[in-house]
């Protein structure tokens, strides 16, 4: 038995200690999410070391989300399956719920997309980075509906986890690339051989027998060594990737990559810097002035809608929230739909169309490095406001993105492997291309317009 299989078993054995850790992420969750939203503002000489508010901004935008992206990419969705408050609250909740069944509309497949979308657009015109209300109802929203998830449907499972967080889609991509996973070995299932250890409680509602990669596992170690078939083992990054032309899916996964996590997302991390968005606004801007519209002008809104703290001279306009939305559709279109174009014309070009989902799945290093590039670029923000320099910043972004445009072009030629050679290159010069629209927008934020 390697040490991967024990640490496996032994988070099934530990099973109440994990439940204790649970619930010390919970507290401190609340603590940070809440008690912030209570104080006033900080003031201009707040910092880090002696304000709650900035420091729970910084472990929340600056740490935490970056670093649960990145854990997601090591070591699979063991931050779901052991650490995350929300699914630990929604489990919690259904032990104590109405127990009712699963309705078909929960079990719609694009709730995570759309999710993800309108989450990151709402977060976008309310600051949510920036401000401590906007956290609390963004975040705190969602722990909300989780809980009332829980309260309704199945008994002791996570609904909310497995159909509706705007984040799980994200994170099932993400967890393709991990480098571990619970493998299930399902003749050995099926033998039903000694020890007979009692059926685990999948929260996730998962079919362990058939389970195939660690995309949907919340890797709580709860069916590890059941009937001696779930064992938890290494693997190549690259498999799940590869095996997708093999496997039964959803284009969904596709759709959320391209126009959510590389598009949209894109969007939401540039506009502040983008010379195209200050332009999109002075030509709007221009056109209600000489037509003698001025209300949109006016910054009126309450702070759940858009952005509106005027004490500290930050209030958008009813104009600035619909040049946010135009911008950031703007992206999806331009960048996950200029994707989809390239890869629908690679799959075109090798003489299979069902290659397209696999060929976009090969985007997933990069998808995943520009989630963590634009979030670490608050970490970067606040510690520069404590006076750190950072200046090896830059030279780390262009490795990381260097990189995973790098792993996306291998992915991208293996997943051509069965395709002859004058059609495999034709059709890797549309993957290829894709991969240079999205490096593209990348170097514009941080280089480009710098």
């Amino acid at each position: 038995m390697t040490w991967l299989q024990r640490l496996g078993d032994g988070m099934r054995r530990h099973g109440r200690l994990i439940r204790t850790v649970q619930w010390l992420v919970v507290l401190v969750y609340a603590v940070l999410l809440v008690l912030p939203a209570l104080l006033p503002l900080p003031g201009s000489q707040a910092r880090l070391v002696n304000n709650l508010t900035l420091l729970a901004q910084f472990i929340f935008w600056g740490l935490w989300w970056p670093f649960v992206l990145l854990s997601m990419v090591l070591f699979g969705r063991l931050w779901c399956g052991v650490l995350c408050p929300e699914g630990s609250l929604s489990e919690w909740a259904s032990q104590h719920g109405r127990g009712l069944g699963i309705p078909r509309w929960v079990r719609w497949g694009g709730w995570p997309t759309l999710g993800f979308c309108l989450t990151t657009l709402y977060g976008q015109l309310i600051s949510v980075y920036d401000y401590a209300q906007a956290a609390l109802l963004i975040l705190g929203g969602s722990t909300l509906a989780a809980m009332v998830v829980g309260l309704l449907f199945v008994r002791g499972k996570r609904v909310w986890c497995r159909y509706l967080c705007p984040v799980s889609g994200v994170f099932a991509l993400l967890a393709r690339l991990a480098p571990v996973h619970f493998a299930v070995d399902e003749q050995r299932w099926k033998a039903n051989t000694a020890p007979r250890l009692p059926l685990p409680n999948c929260a996730p509602l998962l079919d362990i027998r058939r389970l195939q990669g660690a995309s949907e596992c919340h890797a709580c170690g709860r069916c590890s060594g059941q009937r001696g078939a779930v064992q938890l083992i290494a693997r190549s990054c690259n498999t799940e990737i590869l095996q997708a032309p093999r496997q039964p899916g959803s284009e969904w996964d596709a759709r959320l990559l391209l126009f959510g996590v590389i598009g949209l997302a894109m969007g939401a991390f540039q506009w502040t810097v983008s010379p195209w968005f200050i332009a999109l606004k002075q030509t709007l801007a221009t056109w209600l002035v000489s037509h003698d519209w001025l209300w949109p002008l006016q910054d009126t809104a309450p702070w759940w809608l858009l952005t509106h703290y005027p004490q500290l001279n930050d209030s958008f306009s009813w104009l600035d929230g619909l040049c946010i939305v135009l911008y950031l559709c703007g992206s999806a279109l331009l960048f996950g739909g200029g994707c989809w174009l390239l890869l629908r014309l690679a799959a075109w070009v090798a003489g299979d169309r069902a290659l397209f989902r696999p060929l976009a799945l090969t985007l997933t290093p990069l998808g995943g490095a520009g989630l963590f590039l634009g979030l670490s670029a608050t970490t970067v923000k606040l510690l520069r406001y404590e006076g750190l320099g950072l200046g090896w910043v830059q030279s780390a972004r262009a490795v990381l993105l260097v990189g995973a445009v790098g792993w996306c072009l291998w992915l991208g030629w293996r997943q051509l492997r069965g395709v002859g050679g004058v059609l495999r290159g034709g059709a890797w010069f549309f993957v290829v291309l894709s991969n240079g629209l999205v490096g593209v927008g990348w170097w514009l934020q941080f280089w480009g317009w710098g």
